[in-house]
């Protein structure tokens, strides 16, 4: 049984957005609880899973997809798994922001460009997809999906032509992607990050 995520924020009664948070690579939802408090006052409930060994797979993303199996497809279940707990909770996909950073972004990545399924929005902080083969999802994929992808131009361990791919393969599906990558040698999420990320769950509730 996958073991119920973290929650925090608005009310689930009140909430307009639901956020399924990722955590990265030896990171829980402690982190993604700490981040969120940088965005300040949200209309949204926060709901983060956490990896087994905080590790959602245990080789670098930008090996083939084979080489971090079977963890990369448990880890995917989890989190098909929320996104089915949130549904019963009244919290449709018309309603849930997916958020990750780092190893949490790509696997987030992976989900929405493997598997895709309609979301409220996007929030990528630092991450790609997977694997040395780009995903081909159909153009209508994601239509009409706001996605805010953030990183840094010589992050140590998110390459900057991964995340440019990322995109590129995002609006091929037919998101609308809000791209920047600010300069930079650190694997960290930035202030103007937080801003955007706060800019389009206010605007889903809005929508909502």
């Amino acid at each position: 049984m996958t073991p119920s995520p973290t929650e925090w924020g608005a009310p689930a009664d009140r909430a307009a957005p639901a956020v399924l948070a990722v955590h990265g690579r030896g990171q829980d939802p402690a982190f993604m609880r700490a981040t969120a408090e940088r965005f300040g006052t949200t209309p949204a409930r926060f709901f983060a899973p956490e990896a087994e060994g905080n590790t959602w797979y245990p080789r670098s993303f930008l090996e083939p997809v084979e080489r971090n199996q079977p963890a990369l497809d448990r880890s995917v279940r989890v989190l098909e798994a929320c996104l089915d707990r949130l549904a019963g909770a009244g919290f449709g996909s018309e309603r849930v922001v997916l958020w990750g950073f780092s190893q949490g972004a790509c696997l987030l990545s992976h989900l929405v460009l493997s598997r895709p399924r309609p979301s409220a929005g996007l929030i990528l902080f630092t991450g790609g997809y997977l694997g040395t083969t780009p995903p081909t999802p159909d153009e209508k994929a994601l239509r009409g999906v706001p996605v805010v992808l953030r990183s840094i131009e010589d992050d140590p361990w998110v390459p900057r032509h991964r995340v440019e791919e990322t995109a590129a393969l995002l609006q091929q599906a037919g998101a609308e992607v809000d791209l920047r990558i600010d300069p930079g040698t650190d694997h960290i999420i930035t202030d103007e990050a937080c801003a955007t990320a706060t800019k389009l769950l206010n605007a889903v509730a809005s929508a909502g």
